[in-house]
């Protein structure tokens, strides 16, 4: 990996000033989270020409919930927090409201949450350019962040990474499947025989890229001028399937990135009258869509990284080994994490480049983990078991927390993977279903002690309500393998 990141300048030049006294500032061209001075801000908004603002946050499913907000309404939330109900935590994808919550429900009444406007992720947004976006968190009544909160999570985890002395940093790269379709079509068509942008299978194709420039421009140009950075995009092998790598950054800058990332895309595929799906598994004949995340940890000047050891094996440090260590001892029990839906599982199958068990290799793409480069500028491991359907927060955070735990406890991962990880028959197999993964979690003391019991409770809930309600369902599969002959 390069040694720094250089992100999108979209600043007045006093804020651009005050932004380099400030060594953890999340976003260039925004207000530090420090400083959120009405006249600061004031004029900031002026300069860009700003007239509402667009305030938001992910859910515990990786959704953005926001709403616009006149700009004196903005100015005083900066100063003082605004009230956003809390039911978004207490429902899920469809706004069905959970019968499980505890943080949330009708024995609270659904109140609303105090959430802090974070001054430092504000940008404009593009297609929208009289409007400013800011990020949101979530805090309790005495201050502390609230625990069911993905963003807090991340916070907490990666402030953990710091007091140990090590700076985390990660970049996320997706596959995305892209239909001309819009949701009317879709609803009209029950879901089923999409058509998708392009045809056929055509992985790295120059062709179609080009075929379909304006929107691919769109969505690079749209994506930087956003602040998100991209490294590289092109097609993937499937019909209609791209994929896209975001820039590396700070853990925090990269999660927000990752996460606004997929709405982005979905907002400016939409402008051009098509539908993007970040679905783990959209077809049974085709390859799944990751959204795999590479890491490094590097000394808190940002200066070294600490993944790389000069003349050990590989260049690989013990540290990384046993952070590597780490998330392979937890990852059956934290799957449930990194595979938070129904469909996650459908991904999870032998010769599909995913991963079906708990295995690393150097330069291996059939393993969990995939380790890349042997040098410090480079060194880094790439997390392949997270998919495109990830909460971008809690992927990361969990990962980076096992890392950490590995580390802490000094823990030696089995020995590399070398050939197929598929055909392995000692290496530890990852849970089949969301089912057995959320029992494993449920029941898993490590991973409430390294993410907090409150959290842990929270996801456990949500994703027990999530199988209740697959488990009711009657799908196309049964229908028409039972409906006639049965």
């Amino acid at each position: 990996m390069p040694t720094r990141p250089k992100a999108k300048v979209l600043t007045h030049p006093a804020m651009a000033r005050r932004a380099r006294t400030k060594e953890r500032e999340h976003t260039r061209g925004s207000v530090s989270r420090e400083d959120n001075g009405t006249d600061t801000l004031r004029r900031w908004l002026d300069e860009k020409g700003v007239k509402k603002v667009k305030v938001g946050a992910v859910d515990i499913d990786g959704v953005w919930r926001g709403k616009y907000i006149s700009l004196e309404k903005f100015l005083s939330a900066a100063k003082s927090g605004l009230g956003f109900c809390d039911v978004v935590f207490g429902w899920d994808l469809s706004d069905e409201l959970l019968d499980n919550t505890q943080v949330t429900g009708w024995h609270t009444g659904y109140p609303d949450a105090h959430a802090k406007v974070d001054t430092s992720t504000g940008r404009i947004i593009p297609w929208e350019p009289d409007t400013a976006a800011f990020l949101l968190d979530f805090v309790n009544a005495d201050g502390s962040p609230f625990e069911a909160s993905p963003r807090q999570l991340l916070q907490k985890i990666s402030a953990r990474a710091r007091d140990m002395g090590y700076l985390p940093r990660c970049g996320a790269e997706y596959e995305f499947f892209i239909f001309k379709e819009q949701p009317q079509s879709l609803k009209e068509k029950g879901f089923q025989s999409l058509t998708p942008l392009t045809p056929g299978m055509f992985g790295y194709s120059w062709l179609r890229t080009s075929q379909n420039a304006p929107l691919v421009h769109a969505l690079i140009d749209g994506c930087n001028a956003f602040g998100l950075n991209i490294e590289g995009f092109h097609t993937e092998t499937g019909p209609g399937v791209f994929e896209a790598a975001i820039r590396y950054d700070d853990i925090e800058k990269s999660a927000d990135k990752a996460a606004l990332f997929k709405t982005v895309v979905k907002e400016i595929c939409a402008r051009h009258g098509l539908t993007a799906c970040f679905m783990a598994k959209v077809n049974a004949k085709l390859p799944g869509c990751s959204g795999h995340v590479h890491q490094s940890l590097w000394d808190l000047k940002g200066e070294k990284n600490l993944f790389h050891e000069e003349g050990s094996p590989h260049g690989m440090s013990r540290m990384m080994r046993h952070y590597i260590g780490g998330q392979l001892e937890l990852m059956p029990e934290l799957t449930a994490l990194y595979w938070p839906t129904i469909n996650s599982y459908k991904r999870s199958v032998e010769n599909t480049w995913a991963p079906t068990t708990a295995t690393w290799g150097l330069e291996n793409r059939t393993t969990a983990i995939r380790v890349i480069g042997e040098n410090a500028k480079a060194m880094r491991i790439e997390y392949r078991q997270l998919a495109a359907d990830m909460n971008a927060y809690i992927g990361m955070a969990v990962s980076l927390a096992a890392g950490l735990w590995g580390i802490q406890n000094k823990v030696e991962p089995p020995a590399a993977c070398n050939s197929n990880a598929y055909a392995e028959a000692d290496a530890r197999p990852l849970p089949r279903n969301l089912r057995d993964a959320v029992a494993l979690l449920k029941n898993s003391e490590r991973a409430r002690e390294i993410l907090g019991e409150g959290f842990v409770d929270h996801f456990v809930r949500t994703r027990e309500w999530e199988v209740r309600q697959y488990e009711r369902a009657v799908t196309n599969w049964e229908l028409e393998r039972y409906l006639e002959l049965i």
